[in-house]
């Protein structure tokens, strides 16, 4: 049994359901924000505003986390079809079940252009290739040089609406 203080005309029975299985997708995030995805490493703080100020980026760390998520999804393991998925439920209360294109992706190991799936951590640990390097010939003024994005990169940094720069 679930109980809100929230009026029924603003939140119905499947909404508070829904709300209420929602928070361990938060709960995991906190956990992956800590440990493998931003490796936030505990911080002991003794004065309020250290405190706060951790607090502070934890969350917008989150915040940046969610929404590159929900961006990168077609391309990450994640659930890019909420909607389909969720029509396939009988009742919010039923076992969530994935959908179509995301058994798919799992199956096929590929999205639907045929790039390989990744999940966060190892999109992340493949952006993070991409190099900017400075270059300098004899005498001539420094120059520096983008190195070209691969595939997968490109298709990620058209995702986020990111045009890598030099």
């Amino acid at each position: 049994m679930l109980r809100t203080n929230v009026p029924a005309d603003a939140l119905d029975a499947a909404d508070t359901v829904r709300a209420y299985k929602s928070l361990a997708g938060v709960e995991r995030a906190f956990r992956s924000l800590k440990t493998v995805d931003l490796d936030i490493r505990p911080i002991f703080h003794w004065v309020s505003p250290r405190v706060r100020a951790h607090v502070f980026l934890c969350m917008l760390a989150y915040h940046l986390e969610w929404h590159m998520r929900q961006a990168l999804a077609p391309i990450l393991f994640d659930d890019h079809d909420r909607a389909a998925a969720e029509a396939l439920r009988p009742s919010p209360v039923a076992k969530a079940r994935p959908s179509p294109a995301a058994k798919r992706k799992a199956k096929t190991k590929r999205t639907d252009d045929g790039l390989p799936v990744h999940s966060f951590r190892t999109l992340l640990a493949d952006l993070a290739t991409l190099t900017r390097n400075t270059v300098r010939w004899a005498n001539a003024p420094a120059m520096a040089l983008l190195a070209s994005p691969t595939q997968i990169q490109q298709r990620a940094f058209d995702l986020l609406g990111v045009k890598p720069q030099l």
